[in-house]
């Protein structure tokens, strides 16, 4: 049986720094300094979020020089996608289980 852990993404999405982190990420490539200039938080802040989606598995970085970039790690994007689906297609099945129970009828 799988267990509550900090480090789930849909936990680290749970900020809205982060998913706007995430969202940066989205477009293209960002080293810390370039992410901390699009958003309303200090660079510090930015380094912080940014350790939390990687120990989710969200972001992926690599040594630029003296910088280090920062993108989104596809097989953990690709693992929410899958838990949603999941989530999804059974919402979808229970209410068609619901939608074909025959209605009683009220004389």
């Amino acid at each position: 049986m799988a267990t509550y852990q900090a480090d789930d993404g849909w936990d680290a999405l749970g900020d809205p720094s982060r998913r706007a982190i995430v969202a940066c990420l989205a477009e293209r490539p960002r080293a810390v300094g370039e992410l901390a200039q699009e958003l309303p938080i200090s660079r510090p802040a930015v380094s912080q979020h940014l350790k939390i989606l990687k120990d989710a598995g969200l972001v992926t970085d690599q040594a630029a020089g003296t910088r280090r970039v920062y993108r989104l790690n596809p097989a953990g994007v690709a693992a929410l996608r899958d838990q949603l689906e999941t989530f999804w297609n059974r919402a979808l099945d229970s209410y068609q289980d619901v939608a074909e129970q025959p209605t009683e009828e009220i004389p």
